[in-house]
């Protein structure tokens, strides 16, 4: 799997990793057991600060996606009640519904951007 930040796009970095971290486990591109990179490597690999990175997976281990285990490092967890794909999605389209609202789109732009941004 491979993290991402884009600094330029307003979301918080620390909150970028959580949520590509997230994904990557709903989707089983991180099964349970699959260790992640100690923080100081993904800081370095990202271009951030240990601290960021801290605080993305304390955030993840808080809600139950990951668990710190000494030696063992942080790997991937199953957490109780963890959202289906289908909550997820439904999550993901009412963020995005406000935020094209925010902005002043109708319903026609917003489904136009989202068809925009579908790779083919």
């Amino acid at each position: 799997m491979k993290i991402v930040v884009d600094t330029e796009n307003g979301v918080a970095p620390w909150r970028q990793v959580h949520d590509q971290v997230i994904r990557a486990a709903t989707t089983g591109v991180l099964p349970e057991g699959t260790r992640l990179p100690p923080i100081r490597q993904l800081a370095r690999d990202l271009g951030l600060a240990s601290g960021t990175v801290a605080r993305a997976y304390r955030e993840l281990e808080a809600a139950g996606w990951v668990a710190t285990a000494g030696t063992r490092g942080t790997v991937v967890t199953v957490p109780s009640g963890r959202p289906d794909r289908a909550a997820l999605l439904a999550a993901a389209a009412a963020e995005f519904a406000a935020q094209a609202r925010d902005l002043g789109a109708d319903e026609e732009a917003a489904v136009k951007a989202v068809q925009a941004a579908w790779p083919s």
